[in-house]
């Protein structure tokens, strides 16, 4: 039997600008994580630096604050040390894509089991209104004194190029369908990223909800973005790039890759390190009566250089 999502609200009073789309990924994913039954305790929320770092505060779990651009390392070292975890990082688009980039490229490449919710508005909302790496060039938000002279990053593309074997897009004002979008990613075992498109009221008085509702479209049953060979690869990679590359007069919603044949990063390392998956490196004693139980000269006495 599904939790209330009650039981993940926590008592620390949300603060966002009125209207912001923030307050709908938030009650998407309350939903998402009390549907699929996960214990607040097993349950870690990392956010960065903005708006959507809040989300830490704002979700009941083992959460964790990190520095700007720095959430998808510390999850991935969250995420390895206690695999057993359910681990979802909630960035901006600045955070993620601007200094947190690399980090973000990444973990597409480790494939880790990680589930990334990108809270995209296209601006720095937390610094008054900056053009964040998704604004298109040409385009004069408010808080603008001239156009961003910057082409836009196409993160579900960068994230299908980096390796992510689950992308989506979501609507922040479409709760339901955005909270079934978040399942259905921390279902999948490996990387999963969802970016979540959003209005940002106070700044960007461009990419409004009437601008999005003019443009956005949910993929049909006859789209069937599922990998479940590389032959299956080869066949529908056309129709998927078509999907990915899609942003102007119409933006499309949903998932929009799901490769189901590679192994997480988790599943690799077992392979190489067996007993990974029963006695992860959280669970293991590192001491007993405050002295450590591994001997470092030991461990590495065959890649000691004497000089």
């Amino acid at each position: 039997m599904a939790r209330s999502w009650l039981e993940y609200k926590a008592p620390a009073w949300v603060q966002w600008c009125p209207g912001c789309g923030d307050f709908g990924i938030l009650n998407a994913i309350y939903r998402a994580v009390a549907e699929l039954d996960i214990p607040p305790e097993r349950l870690v929320v990392v956010g960065g630096i903005g708006c959507s770092g809040r989300t830490t505060f704002y979700v009941k779990g083992s959460n964790a604050h990190a520095l700007h651009g720095r959430a998808i390392p510390m999850a991935t070292g969250i995420k390895l040390a206690r695999p057993e975890l359910t681990v979802i990082v909630a960035g901006g688009d600045g955070d993620l894509l601007g200094i947190g980039g690399g980090h973000f490229v990444a973990l597409g490449r480790r494939n880790v089991d990680i589930t990334v919710i990108l809270f995209d508005n296209a601006v720095y909302g937390l610094t008054k209104g900056q053009a964040a790496p998704t604004l298109p060039a040409w385009i004069k938000t408010k808080a603008l004194t001239s156009p961003n002279i910057h082409d836009n990053v196409n993160p579900v593309l960068l994230a299908f190029s980096a390796g992510y074997t689950f992308v989506a897009r979501g609507y922040a004002y479409h709760t339901s369908q955005l909270k079934e979008l978040i399942k259905t990613a921390v279902r999948h075992k490996g990387a999963s990223f969802i970016d979540v498109l959003q209005p940002c009221p106070t700044y960007n008085n461009v990419m409004t909800n009437k601008w999005y509702e003019e443009r956005i479209y949910y993929v049909g049953e006859d789209y069937d973005p599922i990998i479940r060979t590389r032959e299956d690869f080869k066949e529908k990679l056309p129709a998927i790039m078509e999907k990915l590359l899609e942003f102007g007069d119409r933006i499309p919603l949903g998932i929009l890759y799901w490769d189901q044949t590679k192994d997480s990063f988790e599943e690799r390392l077992e392979k190489i390190m067996p007993g990974y998956m029963q006695a992860p490196p959280g669970t293991r004693r590192i001491s007993v009566d405050g002295r450590p139980i591994v001997d470092p000269f030991e461990v590495f006495k065959d890649r000691v250089i004497v000089t």
